[in-house]
């Protein structure tokens, strides 16, 4: 699937609640999975495959083995492996911890990184491809990601939560995106 890019309308809008749970957004979600992993993704949303719906698909096991970050699933801390992938529907979230600063990245702004502060712990109920409710708590990496694609399953960008002076030397990358982006439409017939 083709990644949508900055400039996109879709990026800007808030996801719709799935509810139905069928072969449809299961083959929905294994096609995100293969265009993370074609993108070298740790995290995608359905904006970003032209999608307004309340979903996005982690795999922290791709890239992300060494860094530091604890979970419960549940109630219980099973093996990453076991619970990766992850699809996460119509999530509910709620924030605590330290508000702490990292460099992120993201596939609908290729080669734009900077840093974005957001806290540091998670707590989400969400829905998994089947409808069953989960409970998750996590921190680090885990938190940043789940953080950043409920964001954009929001209609909210990263580029938005970077503070002035890190966004500032970016204007120039992000304009150029952003007429690529409009070219493409035009040429799209969009």
């Amino acid at each position: 699937m083709r990644v949508t890019q900055f400039g996109e309308p879709v990026l800007k809008q808030a996801g719709k609640k799935v509810e139905v749970f069928d072969e449809a957004l299961k083959k929905l979600s294994e096609d995100m999975f293969e265009t993370m992993y074609a993108e070298e993704g740790i995290g995608l949303a359905a904006q970003q495959i032209d999608k307004a719906i309340q979903m996005f698909v982690i795999d922290l096991c791709v890239r992300e083995k060494d860094i530091d970050f604890s979970y419960t699933l549940d109630g219980r801390t099973p093996p990453l492996e076991l619970i990766m992938p992850m699809v996460m529907i119509n999530p509910e979230i709620e924030t605590s911890g330290e508000e702490l600063p990292y460099e992120e990245g993201c596939l609908s702004f290729p080669g734009i990184r900077g840093n974005v502060i957001r806290p540091s712990v998670v707590r989400v109920k969400y829905q998994d491809i089947t409808g069953q409710s989960h409970d998750l708590e996590c921190d680090g990496i885990f938190a940043r990601v789940i953080l950043h694609e409920n964001d954009h399953i929001e209609g909210t960008l990263f580029i938005e939560r970077m503070h002035p002076d890190v966004l500032r030397p970016l204007e120039s990358k992000l304009k150029k995106l952003k007429r690529k982006t409009r070219d493409f439409l035009k040429r799209r017939g969009g």
